[in-house]
């Protein structure tokens, strides 16, 4: 997080220098329209100028540097500025440009931004511009960087060369770079989220695949209709598992796809394995990350039944927690060394060594916090208690996509 808060840093000394560049301008212009009302000194009306127009600008640009952020963004950056044109660009085109001087400039900006996107490092020039009538007599350009380097280049158009220009141009480019490092950085989330989630579906192994299509190929001659079923299961149990969109998902959809998957081993294991669901209905509309219970409870089948030839009993539970919903998943199979179970959950033993833990304790810290991270109690033969916490009413984790 130290890249994000130095971003913070330099978006907040940005916007300052941008608000002292825009104050004289705006509070000549609009200073005796707005002398009748009481909108405070000319400083504080240019200051809510100016950080108003660049928390407009700010949205777009967090959705990365393309053309269509470009246009919503060039308008609201050369408000900002002040200036009579504003053109942005990427490394090979560009992408958007507000103003007049469109018809015969645009051809020409990236020859006179091929240095800037080579060094890194901010100029100013003549425009070039042989139209008598043009008011674009001067340009400023300032790179668009990310964590690949530079992106783009801001272009700001001027009657006449002005060393406050420069500043102000190059301090908004280095705003207008922070809004696209978030922007790489959500990217990098989201990254991270699909490649969790693809982690866990190759998790559902194909021997667990194998056993449960023998397990429903053997009821095939000798109970047809249970064969159909359980292909429904598997067939419903697989389409939740592989859907191709959303990051969350409600407990009630989470818990039918442990139900599916639970018939499925219960197909293989017959009467050794025990089932007892404890929940209360209040929790069920919840939204945690997705396919965030399923590999605690295959865990559970696999340490209480794989690894044992007693009868194994698991307990799902979810209740009201007040700000919280909490869900329990235990078993009284053959447990687990803690010491093993620490080094499963740093990523420092084998997946088979626990199905998901580590996957699925990280996720949870990142969605809601370290304070959220799995809760588990084993020890060797003691069985394994897995306890979730989940915040009912944590921003941002109510955009559920259905399945």
């Amino acid at each position: 997080m130290t890249g994000t808060a130095v971003a913070a840093a330099v978006a907040g000394a940005a916007l300052l220098l941008a608000a002292g560049f825009a104050l004289g301008r705006l509070a000549a212009r609009r200073g005796a329209r707005a002398a009748d009302l009481d909108l405070g000194t000319p400083v504080e009306r240019a200051t809510f100028h100016t950080l108003h127009t660049a928390s407009l600008a700010a949205p777009p640009l967090r959705a990365g540097l393309t053309e269509e952020t470009a246009r919503r963004a060039a308008r609201r950056l050369r408000s900002l500025l002040g200036t009579e044109a504003l053109c942005l660009t990427d490394r090979s085109a560009v992408l958007a440009w507000d103003g007049p001087g469109d018809d015969h400039h645009r051809a020409h900006v990236m020859d006179q931004v091929a240095e800037v996107l080579a060094s890194g490092r901010s100029q100013s020039a003549h425009a070039g511009c042989a139209d008598d009538e043009c008011p674009l007599r001067w340009a400023v350009i300032a790179p668009l960087t990310g964590e690949d380097g530079v992106l783009g280049a801001l272009v700001a158009y001027g009657s006449r060369e002005s060393a406050v220009l420069v500043r102000a141009a190059t301090e908004v480019a280095r705003w207008v770079s922070v809004q696209l490092e978030l922007a790489e950085l959500d990217r990098s989330r989201t990254r991270i989220v699909e490649a969790e989630i693809r982690a866990l579906r190759a998790q559902i192994s194909p021997h667990f695949i194998f056993n449960s299509l023998a397990a429903i190929a053997s009821f095939v001659r000798t109970d047809p209709e249970r064969a159909r079923e359980l292909l429904l299961e598997f067939a419903d149990f697989t389409r939740y598992s592989f859907r191709r969109h959303g990051e969350f998902a409600q407990l009630a959809d989470e818990l039918r796809s442990i139900e599916q998957y639970l018939a499925l081993a219960g197909a293989r294991f017959g009467d050794r394995l025990k089932v007892t669901l404890q929940i209360a209905p209040e929790v069920l509309p919840v939204t945690l990350p997705f396919l965030c219970l399923q590999p605690l409870v295959e865990n559970a089948v696999k340490h209480g039944l794989e690894d044992s030839v007693h009868v194994c009993r698991v307990t799902i539970a979810a209740r009201d927690a007040g700000a919280e919903a909490v869900v329990t998943i235990e078993d009284d199979g053959v447990g687990m060394d803690p010491a093993v179970l620490r080094a499963v959950l740093r990523g420092e033993r084998p997946s088979t060594s626990g199905i998901g833990l580590s996957n699925v304790d990280e996720r949870l810290r990142q969605v809601y916090g370290p304070e959220y991270g799995l809760v588990i109690e084993t020890g060797v033969g003691a069985g394994m208690k897995v306890t979730v916490r989940i915040p009912k009413y944590r921003a941002g984790v109510h955009r559920t996509a259905a399945p």
